[in-house]
């Protein structure tokens, strides 16, 4: 799965001269948390999120009038505020590379851009979060079974053909690396086979079942 298939296209943008109000007000009204930021001609030169807009509002305990926030605050511009040292992605890149970006670097979207460095989208921790979901087969209903394997070559194999052999289907298989070394976690969806069975199966190639459920 690429980002193209995740990210939101044509995402509520901003122009640098935006004044600050209309930037919270965007936000506010398409429940959104950041915004990037293009020129004319569109090309990504910045971000805003909800926390610059707020750091950026006054303290409730300024000695201004109401009168003189609203002006200073309708004089403020996108441009004195955001960030522009913005991480981006390109769309062809895949999801999980991305979201490791947004865990290493502890943000919560990317902007994604074209080889001239025009904003086509943007993809969230949201996103990617429901794409997890997707993987792993959240929402639709089956047996769900972790396996712990020794890590060696052919191990997926043989659970698909397991699975396959009992008139089974799989919905969904996620691959993680054990806590030890030379061991591999497997959580597999599966349906059309009795729990019972699979698991007995499993356990006969010398698999550790650590968990079965239905969901």
């Amino acid at each position: 799965m690429l980002v193209r298939e995740r990210m939101t296209v044509n995402p509520i943008t901003v122009h640098p001269e935006t004044p600050f109000p209309d930037a919270l007000q965007l936000m506010r009204t398409n429940r959104i948390r950041r915004l990037p930021v293009v020129d004319q001609q569109g090309n990504l030169v910045g971000i805003i999120t909800e926390r610059d807009l707020l750091y950026a509002s006054p303290s409730p305990a300024t000695s201004l009038s109401v009168w003189e926030l609203n002006y200073l605050l309708a004089k403020l511009e996108v441009q004195e505020i955001m960030k522009t040292e913005v991480i981006t992605i390109s769309p062809d890149t895949p999801i999980e590379e991305a979201a490791r970006i947004i865990v290493d670097h502890k943000i919560g979207s990317l902007p994604v851009i074209d080889q001239y460095n025009h904003l086509i989208g943007i993809i969230t921790e949201t996103d990617i979060f429901k794409a997890f979901v997707s993987f792993l087969g959240g929402g639709q209903r089956g047996t769900r079974l972790t396996v712990k394997a020794p890590e060696r070559k052919g191990v997926l194999t043989e659970l698909v053909t397991t699975v396959e052999q009992l008139g089974g289907e799989i919905v969904s298989v996620g691959s993680f690396a054990g806590r030890d070394s030379d061991e591999r976690e497997f959580v597999i969806k599966v349906r059309g086979v009795e729990a019972a069975a699979l698991v007995q199966s499993l356990e006969r190639l010398g698999d550790q079942i650590i968990d079965v459920r239905e969901i």
